[in-house]
């Protein structure tokens, strides 16, 4: 599951940084603002690919999948963008789950033949 999630969350990272150069171009908002917002979903993005797997990783990831879809207020591509990422999102956890499974289930079937943990396929 961490590593789709992880790709999920860098892919975000990028479309969180050329969203902040569109609402850049936005009269009403402050470049330091933009930037702060941006700035701080971004590190958000990388700090998250560390702790997905802790407990509340997944929730962090899905309020930060909720507050990509909201900014579409300030950037209205961002909707169709944030849902895109949310349905990414909900398939990194659904299918890193099943693929965590299946390495486990794998893991116990070569230990209970008795072959080394390297061959387990």
């Amino acid at each position: 599951m961490r590593t789709l999630c992880a790709s999920t969350l860098i892919g975000e990272f990028f479309v969180i940084g050329f969203a902040g150069l569109v609402a850049m171009k936005d009269p009403d908002l402050s470049m330091a603002t933009v930037w702060t917002v941006s700035g701080v979903a971004m590190v958000l993005c990388i700090l998250l690919c560390g702790v997905i797997t802790r407990p509340g990783g997944v929730q962090l990831g899905w309020a930060l999948q909720g507050a990509l879809v909201l900014s579409g207020f300030v950037v209205p591509t961002m909707f169709f963008l944030g849902v895109c990422f949310a349905g990414l999102w909900w398939a990194s956890v659904h299918f890193g789950r099943k693929v965590d499974e299946a390495k486990a289930r794998f893991a116990a079937q070569a230990e209970a033949v008795g072959e080394p943990e390297g061959n387990a396929a």
